[in-house]
């Protein structure tokens, strides 16, 4: 390291041994102001993770916190159906303004940006890579407090994208009770690891559903493993969300502020 050194890796050319992490993360633009940022991960696709992505940013939203979601699942966005949202984002020539939802969260995802919501995105991975940064550094977001990132399924280029660009300060672990998913769940967990992110919490989704008659739980998918995994792994905090026609009404609705249950109270608690 020269003596001359300012630590601003970000600006500097040299491939000294000193250069941190931090080089890699790319700028927010100066207009934008965002406190903390929540990255939920799944190991695979299918277990729900759009439907808790959205619970937290409502949960967040109704707490008093300003609240952001980025979808990052370029090649399946489905955070703009679930709020209903209709209006394309628009752009001044230099940054692209999120859409907002009547209860004031800020979204950015591909599917404002198309004119049909069901054009499939045909593009390689670094490409989806590229536009997820972008939606970090292009987009302007206004005094969010937390930004809820809803990530593609699995450990390719767009997570490792979003660890790498993005100061992620907390992962949410989203999984369902079978064998095969806890196991693939495991991958994420271990890739949190080797990022040397913080878990925040496991939330098994479609964990069980309740009798309308008795109220009895049944484990439709099999008994739960999320205790298992978590004590493993050591993180502390599980939630358990039931197989709900409700919530899933809401969500096909586009009303999902309109959600009123705390399954993920504790999850919210450790993120707040």
């Amino acid at each position: 390291m020269s003596q001359s050194c300012n630590h601003k890796c970000e600006s500097c050319s040299k491939n000294c041994g000193d250069r941190t992490k931090e080089s890699m993360l790319a700028s927010l633009n100066p207009n934008s102001k965002v406190k903390k940022v929540i990255a939920v991960v799944s190991g695979k696709g299918g277990v729900g993770k759009s439907m808790v992505t959205s619970q937290l940013a409502v949960m967040a939203a109704k707490a008093g916190y300003r609240t952001a979601i980025m979808d990052a699942d370029i090649t399946g966005p489905s955070i703009p159906r679930c709020f209903g949202l209709k209006d394309l984002a628009r752009s001044d020539g230099n940054l692209l303004y999120p859409v907002v939802t009547k209860g004031g969260i800020q979204i950015i995802s591909l599917n404002l940006m198309v004119e049909n919501e069901t054009d499939p995105v045909v593009w390689r991975g670094p490409i989806i890579a590229g536009m997820v940064k972008q939606f970090w550094t292009d987009v302007y977001w206004q005094d969010v407090d937390y930004m809820f990132v809803d990530m593609p399924p699995g450990t390719g280029d767009v997570p490792l994208t979003v660890f790498q660009s993005l100061p992620v300060d907390g992962i949410v672990i989203v999984q369902s009770p079978q064998k095969l998913v806890g196991m693939i769940a495991e991958k994420a967990v271990n890739m949190a690891k080797i990022m040397n992110i913080p878990i925040v919490g496991i939330v098994e989704n479609m964990s069980y559903m309740a009798c309308p008659d008795c109220g009895k739980k049944i484990s439709v998918f099999g008994e739960s493993r999320v205790e298992e995994i978590a004590g493993k792994h050591g993180i502390e905090k599980v939630a358990k969300l039931p197989i709900s026609p409700a919530l899933a009404e809401l969500c096909d609705e586009g009303k999902m502020e309109e959600f009123e249950e705390e399954w993920l109270k504790e999850i919210l608690a450790g993120i707040l």
